[in-house]
């Protein structure tokens, strides 16, 4: 079904080490409206739209957020990769360190794990892709 290349659709280095920063872009990682979230509300509601065509769009677009989680889990990544206890303290992320170290854990920036509520997935097509729409505009 997928052909994954084993490079980021767009390349990500960063050189800095800024927890700070690390600490806001995790949302995108794993926060509500995050790129995991995105890619699996796509992905589930697949399986009831009843048209090949509305079905193979939420397919494509729930593979592409998975594009996104991967740049956005490498960004956070190279933002905290050579952090100082310091730096850790400074950013406030020392709570999640003891559990995480500098691992990209699937968290919002206030630290609540993801979770699955975040998804709408109500099994009608035109509810479904409303949905969609305005949970595209928020990020936008």
């Amino acid at each position: 079904m997928w052909i994954y290349k084993k490079q980021l659709q767009f390349p990500v280095n960063i050189n800095a080490t800024d927890p700070r920063l690390a600490k806001v872009i995790i949302s995108q990682f794993g926060g509500a409206d995050g790129e995991l979230a995105a890619s699996m509300r796509y992905l589930s509601q697949r399986y009831h739209m009843p048209h090949p065509e509305a079905k193979a769009m939420l397919t494509d677009i729930g593979t592409e957020e998975l594009a996104h989680l991967e740049m956005v889990g490498s960004v956070v990544r190279q933002l905290t990769c050579r952090m100082s206890i310091a730096q850790i303290k400074a950013a406030g992320i020392d709570d999640s360190f003891v559990d995480h170290t500098n691992g990209v854990y699937l968290q919002s920036a206030a630290g609540h794990p993801f979770n699955a509520a975040y998804l709408q997935v109500k099994g009608d097509p035109i509810t479904d892709l409303h949905e969609n729409m305005a949970a595209d505009a928020a990020i936008a």
